[in-house]
């Protein structure tokens, strides 16, 4: 599996891969799409070193751009789910508490609640397909979602990258950078389980 990836993150294909796996785990949140970005950014820490590495900057717009086109998506099916979706939601107590706590953010102004969400896992499809159940407005989600998805990007490839720059281009930069990744997920679901400040 190693070998895989490391062959894959030396040739062009790295960038279509990243963009499916990216754009997909809005759907499928075990796909390791953060995982395949830190690779691929700490294989570009290789630099001129290596015949072919992944360009940093084409990383982070591929990986941006994958995840918000991945949330539009699910904001979309969500949003023409109809009843069907809405007794989903209505039986699951998380669904139906992260849809109120998506839809007072929102209306607040605020959307920090998208932001953290995308580093937790299986945040990001609460909140793209709890925003479209909840027919929240497009220009309420979405500006935050491409916040969200560049800042996300933005991490993991810097992870990877100067993981790649400060241990080497080895599997020991990827593990440090992936359990960094990690990290930022555990706080980050830590701070969405909050309960809400009493008023």
């Amino acid at each position: 599996m190693l070998e895989i990836v490391g062959s894959l993150t030396s040739s062009l294909w790295i960038y279509p891969v990243v963009a499916v796996s990216v754009l997909l785990d809005v759907f499928l949140p075990l796909l390791p799409s953060g995982i395949l970005v830190i690779t691929a950014a700490t294989a570009a820490a290789a630099g001129s070193a290596v015949a072919h590495v992944p360009d940093v900057l084409g990383l982070l717009l591929c990986a941006a751009t994958a995840s918000v086109l991945g949330d539009l998506v699910a904001y979309r099916l969500a949003w023409s789910g109809g009843a069907r979706l809405d007794r989903a939601i209505a039986r699951s107590r998380r669904l139906t508490s992260a849809q109120e706590r998506l839809g007072a953010a929102l209306a607040r102004g605020g959307g920090t609640l998208v932001i953290l969400a995308r580093f937790a896992p299986a945040g990001r499809s609460v909140v793209s397909l709890g925003a479209g159940a909840a027919r929240r407005r497009a220009r309420d989600f979405l500006p935050w979602s491409a916040l969200a998805g560049v800042t996300w990007a933005g991490y993991s490839v810097a992870l990877g990258y100067f993981g790649g720059q400060w241990l080497g281009t080895s599997w020991l930069a990827t593990g440090v950078s992936v359990t960094a990744l990690f990290a930022a997920g555990a706080g980050a679901t830590y701070f969405m389980r909050r309960p809400a400040p009493q008023k």
